[in-house]
């Protein structure tokens, strides 16, 4: 099949239109990236450049040939192929030169140092094997359709070919998700070395608490063995403190959804969860991994007088939980806010916690999808707090599009922000003038997310959030739309996500306090008080590493 002198030749219209695809590549997008990503953006931007320009040639060369009756030579083939070669190498140096300068801009734009040169060898290890991997796979499967059409026929072999296509990439699939799955079944199966068992009777798995240490994963372990102790809390603010709660129900606390729900619940009841000032119902993301920073910048701002109860619903990174299990967050938020719910009613009114919903990411998604629009959120709830929202979540597409003309895709207002509100930056929900009726909904929301803006319109239509006025001051002037090459981009972009300082990205470790005392209140905190808080939540860790956005 690989045999024969016509294998490794490419075909010029493809050849022509896969670099031009892979030089726009080059361009900047949301966020800097590493030479090896760009180079398999690169790859995989000239893969789907030369299969659409081998398809054109192909299908106009028969008419081509009709209107003009003229013939290259092999010679004027030859010096074409070599002209082309020269105008190759120039262009590449040239956008090599762009494409430094392009990636500086965008450091710049989200608080990153510059880079100095380019990494040729790191951009090529990562486009050149993308690239020829493309290359044959799609001429395996060309030469396969051709086979079976001489066999069986021009439609027959086509179906055939699409058939045996789709039964191997399946099977691949499966193979690749086998081991993904087993890879982070382990990881999940043991604490941290790091993580001490926590002895807090107001902790599961600490004293009195029916749940075992050894069966909460490792993302859970982590939930129940961090975070402030009440003394902790007091040198911080001044002022007296509780021990805050943590409920946390893994998968192998029970065999079911609504198992280990009950259990959660049971566990809120032994604690005195209903008795504290405000209990938050947390949708975990893919991996069951709760953000430090938002948990504990909610403990410090109520003196520990708070309870948080959350429950994993997978062991895999969000993307692969989004991808292959999308229906898993949300059943999860579901069965565990209407359980919390049914057991907060019926506690008196007056006595009961404020009852809050938060997620992050691919938690925000589970949350929100809880409600079947914004009136339930705010009728079943004291208050919301959804951080980074992906985009096909969708009470939060429901939303962006309802928004008042003029305001930006990246900060939307709707009705006057009366009902619900985005921030990016601090002060951002004060903003607008009106009254905000409580409960507070609020969004955490960065314009440089590649979580909220990666959706499938990206391949074929150009967002709102790069048309002119719509375009945030750390979005690139030079980021422009591109059919198919910017929805790569943003696909690369997610690896980063968290790899960058906060107010970018997908890190909103600088504004979740603020997103807490604009939702639950400020805990009766003056403002020397807050900004301790501030600065110790500044301490956790900046910046993660490339691909911790999508790692949990």
């Amino acid at each position: 099949m690989f045999a024969g002198r016509t294998w490794w030749r490419l075909d010029a219209g493809g050849l022509a239109l896969g670099l031009v695809l892979a030089a726009l590549s080059l361009t900047p997008s949301l966020l800097p990236r590493p030479a090896l990503l760009q180079g398999v953006i690169a790859g995989l931007s000239f893969a789907v450049g030369y299969a659409v320009g081998a398809l054109l040639v192909a299908l106009l060369r028969p008419l081509a040939r009709r209107l003009i009756g003229w013939r290259p030579s092999a010679a004027v083939i030859r010096w074409t192929w070599i002209a082309g070669a020269v105008v190759v190498l120039a262009a590449g140096a040239w956008f090599a030169v762009l494409a430094v300068a392009w990636q500086n801009e965008v450091r710049a734009l989200v608080e990153m140092p510059p880079v100095d040169g380019v990494d040729i060898a790191a951009f090529y290890l990562g486009a050149l094997p993308v690239a020829v991997l493309c290359l044959a796979i799609g001429r395996g499967i060309r030469r396969l359709h051709r086979g079976l059409s001489r066999l069986v026929g021009p439609l027959i072999g086509a179906l055939g070919a699409a058939l045996l296509v789709g039964l191997g990439a399946f099977t691949l699939g499966t193979v690749v998700m086998g081991a993904i799955d087993g890879i982070y079944e382990a990881r999940n199966a043991a604490p941290a070395h790091w993580v001490s068992e926590p002895t807090s009777e107001f902790h599961s798995a600490g004293a009195d608490s029916p749940m075992e240490w050894e069966t909460l994963g490792r993302h859970g372990t982590a939930f129940l063995g961090g975070g402030p102790t009440a003394d902790d809390i007091a040198e911080v603010t001044g002022e007296s403190a509780l021990e805050p709660i943590r409920v946390y129900s893994s998968l192998h606390t029970a065999d079911s959804t609504a198992g280990r729900a009950a259990l959660a619940v049971d566990e809120l009841v032994r604690t005195g969860a209903f008795e504290r000032s405000v209990l938050v119902v947390a949708t975990a993301t893919g991996s069951g991994w709760l953000e430090p920073q938002t948990t504990d910048s909610l403990e410090y701002l109520h003196g520990g007088d708070t309870a948080i109860v959350s429950m994993q619903y997978a062991y895999t990174p969000s993307w692969v939980s989004f991808v292959f299990e999308p229906d898993a967050p949300v059943d999860a938020a579901r069965v565990l806010f209407d359980a919390v719910h049914a057991e907060w009613l019926t506690h008196p009114a007056s006595e009961r916690p404020k009852l809050i919903s938060y997620g992050l990411s691919l938690g925000a998604h589970g949350s929100q999808s809880t409600f079947a629009d914004l009136a339930e959120v705010r009728e079943r709830t004291d208050g919301a707090l959804f951080v980074g929202s992906p985009n096909g979540t969708p009470l939060w597409r429901e939303l962006q599009a309802a928004r008042e003309s003029g305001s930006p895709a990246w900060q939307p207002v709707l009705d006057a922000g009366a009902e619900v509100r985005w921030m990016s930056q601090p002060g951002d929900f004060d903003k607008l003038a009106g009254p905000w009726g409580e409960p507070h909904v609020a969004y955490l929301q960065h314009a440089t997310d590649p979580v909220t803006w990666l959706g499938p319109e990206l391949l074929w239509a150009e967002p709102d959030w790069l048309l002119p006025g719509q375009r945030a001051a750390d979005v690139s002037p030079n980021m422009h739309w591109i059919p198919v090459v910017t929805a790569l981009q943003v696909v690369v972009d997610m690896l980063m996500g968290e790899s960058v300082p906060a107010s970018h990205g997908h890190n909103y470790g600088d504004v979740v306090l603020d997103g807490w005392a604009a939702v639950t209140g400020d805990g009766g905190l003056d403002a020397a008080a807050i900004e301790r808080i501030r600065a110790v939540i500044a301490e956790y860790a900046a910046v993660r590493p490339v691909g911790s956005s999508v790692g949990e």
